[in-house]
């Protein structure tokens, strides 16, 4: 309170004093007011007269025009086989004799890539024979004594049967009569046990013979093939090395030599790429025309990436594993195209600035494709609307500008 009675009795003397010596001192300051007032007036009008002088400011300009449009999606990844085929010894356990191929060679389908050592099986194979003749001539031993026994046994059954009335008139006693049916069971007996000593032999000859197929099968395979045309990417064998099936392959073949482009898309992009589409690619400065082949239907949880595969052919300068990046065609059309620069995308929605009768106004606008540094307009302009380069914040509706085309000086538009 006692400062608010200060600040009032202060401005009450200034009032007083300002009122005391206005009568002495006004008469001398109007000439000096006067005269700044004048000269305040004039240099505003000459203001005036230099911005009426001054011309619009000039603006670079382009006009709509027809276009084609190649929306295309960036991908990267590494060169594969489209199918690869992985050699391996049909047989196990004998060392490698000879390679017939190398890294980088062609081959045909069914040509020798190694020889594997087959001495061992060369030895089975003499001793199978020799079971296979042993087998053959227990065979012919057992059909002669089926057919000594069927002689006997027809002999006894003959017997027995002429005994038969000669124990009922009393001419032969009864143990010769037993004796004689004995016989007859006896030598049947024995026919029985040959014949099935017969069956037994051609049992094991059987045996004998596909132990025999087996080990011409495992020689026949002593002899490492491809299984289809390719190219051989990698060779294991080594010379003296034992074959396994177990462990790395022997060779590894790309099967008709066609490689493909095993390559990544973000996930925003996935959904644009379809198989049948068309691809350029570059490997190490070597520009390939592929096809998508194939689209993954799964993106990884942790790169958020998708996997693509683009068939590239037959190619010799592709090697497999190099790095490649390349562009897919995903979707193409024709119609009108202004720059990227002209289109303005926020919040109030997409649109470009056009200039007509000298003013600037804007024009909302719907897009579609862009490519080539060039936006496809669908709707909002017509062939040869001129419109604003690098449209932005600096100009507004209906500022007067001067136009200047890519290809002349400045001009006004009409």
């Amino acid at each position: 309170m006692k400062r608010l009675l200060i600040i009032v009795v202060v401005l009450a003397g200034a009032a007083g004093a300002g009122a005391f010596l206005a009568p002495h001192f006004a008469p001398k300051l109007v000439p000096y007011l006067t005269a700044f007032s004048e000269g305040h007036a004039a240099r505003e009008a000459e203001d005036d007269k230099v911005s009426a002088a001054a011309p619009p400011p000039a603006v670079s300009v382009v006009k709509a025009a027809q276009a084609d449009f190649t929306e295309l999606v960036v991908v990267s990844g590494s060169l594969v086989p489209r199918d690869e085929i992985l050699v391996a010894p049909e047989v196990e356990g004998f060392r490698v004799l000879e390679l017939m191929v190398d890294e980088g060679d062609r081959v045909k389908k069914g040509a020798v890539l190694a020889t594997l050592v087959q001495e061992s099986l060369d030895a089975q194979l003499a001793q199978n024979e020799a079971s296979v003749a042993r087998a053959e001539a227990t065979i012919s031993q057992k059909r002669s004594q089926i057919a000594e026994m069927t002689a006997k046994v027809a002999e006894a059954a003959a017997n027995f049967e002429r005994a038969k009335p000669l124990k009922n008139s009393g001419y032969v006693s009864g143990i010769t009569y037993d004796q004689r049916e004995a016989a007859a069971k006896t030598t049947a007996a024995q026919l029985q046990a040959a014949e099935d000593g017969l069956k037994l032999a051609e049992a094991e000859k059987k045996q004998v013979e596909a132990q025999r197929r087996e080990l011409n099968w495992r020689l026949t395979n002593t002899k490492v093939t491809a299984p289809s045309d390719g190219l051989v990417s990698r060779r294991t064998a080594r010379i003296g090395g034992m074959a396994s099936g177990a462990g790395e392959p022997m060779f590894r073949i790309v099967a008709r030599g066609e490689v493909e482009l095993d390559a990544e898309v973000i996930e925003t992009e996935l959904g644009k790429i379809a198989a049948g589409q068309k691809a350029r690619v570059d490997v190490a400065g070597v520009g390939v025309d592929g096809l998508v082949r194939l689209v993954s239907p799964e993106v990884d949880k942790l790169t958020r990436l998708g996997r693509v595969r683009i068939f590239l052919g037959t190619d010799p300068r592709l090697r497999i594993g190099a790095f490649g990046r390349g562009t897919v065609s995903s979707a193409k059309s024709h119609g009108l195209g202004v720059p990227s620069s002209a289109v303005i995308f926020d919040t109030s929605g997409t649109f470009v600035q056009v200039v007509r009768d000298g003013r600037v106004a804007r024009r909302d606008v719907d897009t579609g494709l862009i490519a080539g540094g060039l936006v496809e307009i669908r709707s909002g302009l017509n062939e040869g609307d001129v419109v604003v380069a690098r449209s932005g914040t600096f100009l507004r509706d209906g500022d007067a500008v001067r136009t200047v085309l890519p290809d002349s000086k400045i001009s006004e538009a009409n």
